[in-house]
This record gives C-alpha cells, sequence and structure tokens, in this order.
C-alpha cells in the first residue's frame, strides 16, 4: 500500500489539473461578470469554508482513535469474523455521527488500516449517508415518522446486501490505495 512503507504517498502534478482549471475558469467568469460562473465560485468558497471547519476535527478523531484503539480490538469487533455483530457496531458508530458524507471516507480507511472488514466498511460508508440522527431528525420533521421508518428499513438491507456483494467481488484481502 503506497505510504504504509514509511514513505510518503507521491501524488502527481496532473491530478491537480482539474481542480487548477476549475478555480482559472471561476476568476475568469468573476472577471467577466458572468452570473453562472461567479455563483459557482460563491458555491465553491462555501464549501471550502465548510471542509475548513470539519476536516480538521475528523482527523483529529481519527487520530485519537487511531492511536487509542487497538488493533487488535478493532479485528475483534468489526473484522472478517464479526458477522452480525459488527455490522449492527458500524451502523450504530454511523447512525451517532454527524457531518458530511466526505468526513466518512478518512474515517473509513483508519477502520480498514485498522481490521474492519471490506463488508463492514461499506455497511459503514451506506449508514453514514442515509443514517445520521441529525439527518433522521430533519426527515421526521419534513416526511412523518412512518415514512422515516420505512425508508430505514428498506435501505438498511440494502447497504447490509452491498457490503457483502462487495466483499466479494472485492476479496476480502483488498487494500484501499492512495491516489498517485
Amino acid at each position: 500500500m503506497p505510504g504504509s512503507e514509511g514513505k510518503p504517498a507521491r501524488v502527481g502534478l496532473r491530478s491537480y489539473i482539474p481542480f487548477c482549471l476549475f478555480l482559472a475558469g471561476g476568476f475568469a467568469s468573476w472577471l467577466l461578470h458572468w452570473e453562472p460562473g461567479k455563483e459557482i465560485l460563491r458555491e465553491f468558497g462555501r464549501f471550502a469554508g465548510e471542509m475548513i471547519l470539519v476536516l480538521p476535527l475528523v482527523f483529529m478523531l481519527i487520530g485519537l482513535v487511531d492511536v487509542w484503539v487497538p488493533r487488535k480490538r478493532v479485528e475483534e469487533m468489526l473484522g472478517d469474523e464479526s458477522g452480525l455483530k459488527g455490522m449492527l457496531l458500524v451502523i450504530l458508530l454511523a447512525f451517532f455521527n454527524a457531518g458530511p458524507l466526505y468526513a466518512a471516507f478518512p474515517i473509513a480507511v483508519m477502520l480498514r488500516r485498522k481490521g474492519c472488514s471490506l463488508r463492514n466498511i461499506f455497511v459503514f460508508l451506506g449508514a453514514f449517508a442515509a443514517m445520521k440522527i441529525p439527518m433522521i431528525s430533519f426527515e421526521i420533521g419534513f416526511m412523518g415518522l412512518k415514512f422515516s421508518l420505512l425508508r430505514l428499513a428498506f435501505t438498511l438491507p440494502v447497504f447490509i446486501a452491498v457490503g457483502i456483494l462487495m466483499e466479494k467481488l472485492l476479496g476480502r484481502g483488498y487494500e484501499m490505495r492512495l491516489p498517485g
């Protein structure tokens, strides 16, 4: 796995070209007073500001969990042999989280490196995307309790099935890699 041998992972300059083109296009549209371009640039700024607030906290949490929770414990509770108990634990972990979906990916990588099964990683990502307490509370307020319970009853088995299917397709030994 890149970066795991003590060397930092290398990311080529080519991977930054789309980002630079996006920013250049936004800046050019701002200079030309093109309204859709201005809106894009405003949204980009809002999103970047949100990321600057959220990601440092996520990385601090990941660092603390990485130091405080031993790999053996994660393997026992969430590893390949954890079965239904492991799936329920990652669902609870996702359920009590808050924040945007992009915050779940660094957590998923840390869990995988600690020995979490691939099946549980996919279940965690699905549950994080659709089953967080703040999201469910807003949903109940807008759509009603019956709708929310039905949606949870239909989506949860899908997340579990996707997790099992992805583990079979990718294999238990699949390693997450950094780009570059």
